[in-house]
Parts: C-alpha cells; structure tokens; sequence
C-alpha cells in the first residue's frame, strides 16, 4: 500500500468532473486524485516537487470483477482521517467526497459541528438530504478538525447581518476560504458604510483582495 508519495509535478487536470494530478517519481508516473480544496495550492505548484499522503481504494462492480484501483492523495496526513470519516456517511462515495470537499477541512468540520446546514450546501454535490445526512452522522465527532477554525467564531466581534451573510455564501461558492472572506467582509463593510447592498459588498472584498 502506498502511504506516501513525493514527486515532481507534471500536471493537474481539473476537467473530468474529477481533480487528478501527475507525479513523475523516477521514470514512472502516478496519477492521484486530489480532493477540491487542495487545487488552488497544487496549481502553483506545476514543476515542482510535492508530497502527498496517500489513501488506497479499488473501484468496480460489486461482483469484484473489473476493480480499478484509485491512488487518493492529501497535503497533510491527518486529512486521510478526515476523508475516511467522510465518506463513512450514508450517500457518499469516493468520488462524491473529493468533489464536495472543496473548502478547508477544519471550515467543514467547523460547520459540521456547528449544524450549519446552509455552508453545507455550498459544497459541491450537496443537497439538503445529504447536508443533514452528514450532521446527523458526524456531529460530535469531528472536534479535532474542527480546531484549527474555531479562531473565526472568538474573533467576531459581532455577528454578520443577512448582506454579510449573503455575499459570505457566494464567496464560498466562488471558491474563497471562509476564514479569508469573513476577515475581507469585515473590512469592506467598514468602509461602506451603513449604504451597502451585497453585490457593493463582494466587489469591495475582491478590490481588497487584489491590492
């Protein structure tokens, strides 16, 4: 079983309703999938030598005829943990969770914990059904992870009204951290003022953004 693997990358495809990488270890090739909140690090990545920690499954029919094996690789090993807890839940498959797994893992932990169905939904390939599917059966279980965001919620001073919460849920859809679009909001309301609307709002973020 391959647990880890270092090489040189050679390409990242997001095209195929699947992420998958290209590592060059020797004169041999791996292709690993990579869940979603890995691609925007991996892309700046091309060329250079990376390492992933790896999960082993075999996909095919239930007759055992035709298994195709599948190379899962992560950023952190203790995201391998995460991901086998995730597609624990009911309706999730491999490749369902690499798809909706498009945000941090602490944040999705965070909101799992929380019961915040609405940022669920958010993810990719989650309906309401599995939204509550998955706090049904992770919450309570998922602390550890949980952790490293639990920062955003001591941080907030107050909280956000519908226009933040509004343009907070595009930026996620648009692919942003949540812990990087809540600090962003909350400086571009400051300097709105009480005139705002959420489009205001999200152009104001991504003027911050690209100074």
């Amino acid at each position: 079983m391959i647990a880890r693997i270092t090489g040189t990358l050679l390409e990242l495809d997001t095209d195929n309703n699947s992420n998958t990488v290209l590592l060059e270890v020797g004169d041999i090739g791996y292709e690993v999938m990579v869940p979603g909140y890995t691609v925007s690090d991996l892309s700046g990545q091309l060329g250079h030598s990376v390492t992933l920690y790896c999960l082993e499954y075999y996909e095919g029919s239930g007759t055992g005829s035709n298994l195709v094996p599948l190379l899962i690789g992560f950023p952190q090993p203790g995201d391998k943990a995460f991901f086998q807890k995730f597609i624990s839940v009911k309706g999730i498959g491999i490749r369902k969770a690499l798809r909706a797994l498009a945000q941090p893992l602490a944040d999705i932990a965070y909101c799992i914990e929380q019961g915040d169905t609405k940022t669920l939904l958010s993810l990719p390939d989650i309906g309401r059904r599995t939204a509550e599917q998955i706090i049904a059966e992770l919450k309570g279980k998922l602390a550890d992870f949980a952790l490293a965001a639990t920062g955003r919620a001591q941080r907030a001073v107050k909280p956000f009204g519908e226009i933040e919460t509004e343009a907070l849920e595009i930026l996620l859809q648009l692919g942003e951290r949540r812990g990087d679009a809540e600090i962003l909001i909350e400086r571009a309301a400051g300097s709105l003022g009480e005139n705002k609307s959420t489009d205001a709002l999200i152009q104001a973020v991504y003027r911050l953004k690209n100074r």
